[in-house]
């Protein structure tokens, strides 16, 4: 283990090292007292739930945004033309940074970046909630996106460092998965709300008192890093090369619906950032201490998996935006009805996620996995058919019922793909690349199905508009069917996956 990370790890968890630095990879019950033996697991649940509200203050305020733009618009007189930029400003930071941020957390300590990147998040969350001017608001989303950057895959990674068990790692990654998968259902509904009995600014200010109050959590439950930061362990020139690049394809693919796909920013944007993804690749390759491990993409749980969360993510965004468009612009409904309509999703989601996460502990990823890709492609076929005189509960509920059960298996199987097997020092690098592939496929999927959707003649008017969402939602039925298939293929079988799933050093109750 890395001891550059050792003093980030709790010490109810990861099999821990005692005073004279031997390490504890047992898990006796009779000579735990079970009067301590409960207070470490108390102590374990409670650490959970702590980055799982963070995780999902980070997920509402990438969901709750959506359905309030309206509102933010008319306030602060942001044009049509750069209203997107409300979303982009954040998905563009976050989406880019997310591999350095991840790398942080494993050479400059858990904690540290944890609590930095909340009160980054913090602080921008009060500037948005204040700002007065589209520019202000542009900016403080940008600031928000460099906090979550920080903060996610910190979280994920103290996660990893304390669930070890194969069993108990598995029950928090699906925790970890059900915040990503509902929590953007549950931000619907909370943007929704806040915005039509508030305002927009309260879907801000709510960070305020939750983001103190995690901070103080924080500082008392997980230990402080013994370890100094390693500052020269960062690859600085595969994190300009990575965030550059990055960020050239998230802008150029969020901005492709209103620009055009064979435009010359899409086009050069785009391509100046698959050539700066091959020039990563090859520094990559020299570096001694790379900020990204190529060769673990070799793994068919990781490589298979990050290319499965691309799909994932986009269909998971595709849906929710596409929704989104049918219940207000065809269905005419407003941003509270809108979110509660989305409550139904969250709980199929949680529904997914619960029983992906039973099934992968006896079949492994690989089947549940294209059993979940199925289902959401059922469920996209369900929802194309909501024409222009369909009702919610007819021709939106079923199709939503039944690909977000498939959602949430799938996002809990490509999580547990991912992680598995990871090495302590690796957890933040692996948790990084995770989300990052979260926000590409999400970036990546809401741009196409926007521009399918506004693909038919008459697209501005219900009619047309419906038009275009049923062929979207067909394209996301396809792209599920063909990622199912690719799961049977890519994806390493149980024999190989449920032995590492049961490796991982048992948790020591001290």
């Amino acid at each position: 283990m890395s001891p550059a990370i050792s003093g980030s790890r709790p010490d109810v968890g990861v099999g821990g090292a005692d005073e004279g630095g031997a390490m504890h990879s047992h898990h006796h019950p009779d000579t735990a007292p079970p009067a301590h033996a409960g207070g470490a697991l108390k102590r374990l649940k409670r650490l959970l739930l702590l980055l799982c509200v963070a995780q999902l203050m980070v997920i509402l305020d990438i969901s709750a945004v959506n359905v309030a733009m309206p509102d933010m618009a008319r306030s602060l007189g942001i044009a049509g033309g750069d209203l997107g930029w409300t979303i982009t400003s954040y998905s563009l930071i976050f989406g880019s940074l997310l591999l350095l941020g991840g790398r942080a957390a494993d050479l400059l300590g858990r904690r540290r970046m944890f609590l930095t990147g909340l009160g980054v998040f913090v602080v921008a969350s009060l500037a948005a909630a204040t700002a007065g001017s589209p520019a202000m608001l542009f900016s403080a989303r940008a600031g928000q996106g460099l906090g979550a950057a920080m903060l996610s895959p910190a979280a994920l990674s103290i996660l990893m460092g304390t669930f070890r068990e194969g069993t108990p790692r598995a029950h928090a990654l699906a925790a970890w998965g059900a915040v990503g998968g509902a929590g953007a259902a549950v931000g619907v509904l909370v943007g929704g709300a806040l915005t039509e009995l508030v305002g927009w600014q309260a879907i801000f200010v709510v960070n305020l008192p939750i983001g103190l109050a995690l901070g103080v959590a924080a500082r008392r439950m997980i230990p402080a890093d013994t370890a100094a930061p390693d500052w020269h362990g960062l690859d600085l020139r595969g994190a300009a090369l990575a965030s550059g690049s990055s960020a050239a394809l998230v802008f150029a693919l969020s901005q492709a619906a209103d620009a055009g796909w064979t435009s010359a920013q899409t086009l050069g944007l785009g391509g100046s950032g698959l050539a700066g993804l091959a020039a990563f690749v090859a520094a990559e390759r020299r570096t001694a201490r790379p900020l990204l491990r190529l060769e673990r993409l070799a793994d068919r749980g990781v490589g298979g998996g990050l290319l499965l969360m691309l799909v994932a993510a986009a269909a998971l965004f595709g849906t929710f935006l596409l929704v989104s468009l049918y219940l207000q612009d065809v269905l005419d409904a407003g941003p509270l009805t809108t979110g509660l309509a989305f409550l139904p999703l969250a709980v199929a989601l949680g529904l997914g996620v619960h029983a992906g996460n039973h099934v992968l502990m006896h079949a492994g990823v690989r089947m549940p996995m294209a059993a979940g890709f199925a289902a959401t492609a059922g469920g996209m076929v369900l929802l194309s058919g909501a024409g222009v005189g369909g009702s919610y509960l007819a021709d939106v509920l079923p199709g939503m019922l039944v690909a977000g059960v498939g959602l949430g298996v799938v996002l809990v199987c490509v999580s547990v793909s991912v992680m598995t097997g990871a090495e302590d020092e690796e957890t933040g690098m692996l948790s990084g690349l995770t989300t990052t592939g979260h926000e590409i496929g999400g970036t990546i999927g809401v741009a196409v199905l926007a521009t399918i959707a506004a693909a038919p003649a008459g697209a501005a008017s219900p009619a047309g508009l419906s038009l275009g969402l049923g062929d979207a939602f067909v394209a996301v039925a396809g792209m599920s069917a063909a990622a199912g298939v690719v799961a049977l293929v890519v994806l390493p079988s149980a024999a190989i996956l449920l032995p590492k799933l049961a490796l991982a050093p048992r948790v020591a109750i001290h």
